[in-house]
């Protein structure tokens, strides 16, 4: 399964009682997919992950706005519970099958958790939390990316033929201009919201990456 990318903030006074105001204003900030529809889906959890979602709602057959959601999310409201909404963003991303950078849609899954939620979960991995998509996208494949070039070898055939195309001066020019771009995207959004809600501390995360933030840093240093 190919690794993903994540963004956790804790807010200061944080309760049953503001999340989903602060949850809205998050939602508020999402630059969303110019494909549409932007948000598609809203999933009420109560108690923890492996429990049936109490409720599913179709985004994208009512166009809904933030506030259209949560006011579907407000009679669920409970220390107990989270409420998980789908989206859409564009980014760069090469299309294998025309030989081209493509930007478009991609996915993203924003999570609002009670502080009681799965057992006071929030307290260590965030009050919101964001799936911001494939790791790839920020951080190129095989760490061809940055100073120092390819860190280690290709999972597989594809990423290999993909590696040795990038590889190319020109090829690799436009690979680091893309991802950068990527990137630049991602820490727009995170600097936006830490400036629209009150944000105590975020963290940027990757299951590939020991230290995602260092490694974007380390692409976006490269010219």
């Amino acid at each position: 399964m190919a690794n993903r990318a994540y963004i956790a903030f804790w807010l200061r006074n944080y309760s049953e009682q503001t999340m989903l105001e602060e949850f809205e204003r998050l939602l508020q900030t999402v630059p969303l997919s110019s494909a549409g529809p932007g948000f598609r889906w809203l999933i009420v959890r109560a108690i923890g992950p492996a429990e049936t979602p109490l409720v599913e709602h179709d985004l994208s057959a009512i166009s809904a706005k933030p506030a259209d959601i949560v006011a579907l999310a407000r009679e669920y409201v409970n220390a107990d519970t989270a409420f998980e909404v789908e989206a859409s963003w564009d980014l760069w991303r090469w299309d294998a099958n025309t030989n081209q950078w493509m930007r478009g849609p991609e996915p993203l899954l924003l999570t609002c958790q009670g502080e009681a939620y799965d057992d006071g979960a929030a307290a260590e991995s965030g009050h919101f939390q964001i799936d911001a998509g494939l790791e790839h996208l920020y951080t190129g494949h095989a760490g061809l990316l940055g100073s120092s070039g390819a860190r280690y070898a290709p999972a597989d055939p594809l990423e290999a033929q993909f590696l040795a195309l990038m590889s190319e001066e020109e090829n690799l020019r436009e690979y680091h201009e893309k991802t950068r771009q990527n990137i630049q995207q991602l820490m727009h959004w995170v600097q936006t919201v830490a400036q629209t809600l009150p944000v105590d501390r975020f963290t940027l995360s990757s299951e590939g990456e020991e230290d995602l933030e260092a490694r974007l840093d380390e692409i976006l240093a490269v010219r």
